[in-house]
């Protein structure tokens, strides 16, 4: 993708999205008003923007990760554990020579991450039965050729009930709004604000501690992506940015506790969460997911 530059003037706001007029922000980097928003990025945000040969590379992961899904939910079902659904996917990684990211990173013992019913994020595989009418989230990240893709979905298990089913559906249009308001001129803000705007007026809440993230050279990069916030708040989206959208929506209040493990989110309230996850590329016209799915 070949970066474009932008001509503001002194009083104009600066294009970067710091939110300050441009003579008081990155005017003083260029004699000609020009900013390189490549180099601007990177110096103010550590945001490294993605060209073409990068998006290609992130993309061949994407498709990985999403034949992983597909694989994993092909098996799922009442009486497997979440540990099978583990050995599956590292299985698949290897032998499509890519890595699984998520297996000792930070401590982390497993290749994916299963969590059930309760469990917001970080579930780790082990001997937990899935059960009949359970909803199960499988979040994968792939190495592949160097790049890193990422995406989850929550599936049922057997017969869901009422509940299950109003989680997953508002999560999984969640997501959907959210990857909507990507487009260059909107900011980072305006995600997180269409996201809680809709899960609250549905009666659910946001997790606020776990955030989407930049995706591609590495596990975690920035930017933060937060699924709530202020219109217009936030870094502004230029082509070439990648991250995740990944909201974690709770059916009950969004408060949640940390097990023992270090590394297993549960609701506080003991309630349903679900999430649904893409990692998505900031276009000339608007976006592109790199993991796409219905």
């Amino acid at each position: 993708m070949k970066m474009k530059t932008i001509k503001v003037g002194r009083n104009d706001p600066c294009p970067c999205g710091s939110g300050l007029k441009h003579k008081k922000c990155c005017l003083g980097k260029s004699d000609t008003g020009i900013e390189d928003l490549e180099a601007s990025y990177f110096r103010k945000y550590n945001i490294r923007l993605k060209k073409a040969a990068d998006i290609d590379g992130i993309r061949m992961a994407g498709r990985l990760v999403l034949d992983t899904l597909d694989l994993v939910e092909s098996k799922i079902k009442p009486g497997i554990t979440t540990d099978d659904l583990n050995t599956l996917a590292h299985e698949f990684t290897i032998k499509n020579g890519a890595t699984p990211a998520p297996l000792n990173y930070r401590g982390f013992p497993k290749s994916i991450c299963v969590s059930i019913n309760e469990v917001i994020c970080h579930g780790i595989p082990g001997n937990r039965v899935i059960k009949d009418g359970d909803i199960v989230n499988v979040d994968v990240t792939s190495i592949l050729n160097g790049f890193y893709a990422d995406a989850n979905k929550t599936f049922f298990a057997g017969n869901p009930g009422p509940d299950a089913r109003k989680i997953v559906v508002i999560a999984r249009e969640c997501l959907r709004r959210g990857m909507a308001t990507v487009k260059p001129g909107n900011t980072i803000g305006d995600i997180g604000w269409n996201i809680q705007t809709y899960a609250e007026a549905q009666g659910c809440s946001v997790v606020r501690e776990f955030v989407g993230h930049g995706v591609g050279f590495g596990f975690h990069e920035a930017p933060q992506i937060p699924h709530f916030g202020h219109k217009g708040a936030g870094i502004g989206l230029i082509p070439g940015m990648v991250f995740t959208i990944e909201p974690m929506i709770n059916l009950g209040q969004k408060d949640l506790r940390i097990l023992d493990d270090k590394w297993t989110a549960v609701t506080k309230d003991g309630r349903l969460s679900a999430q649904f996850e893409q990692t998505v590329l900031v276009t000339e016209n608007g976006a592109e997911s790199l993991t796409p799915y219905e």
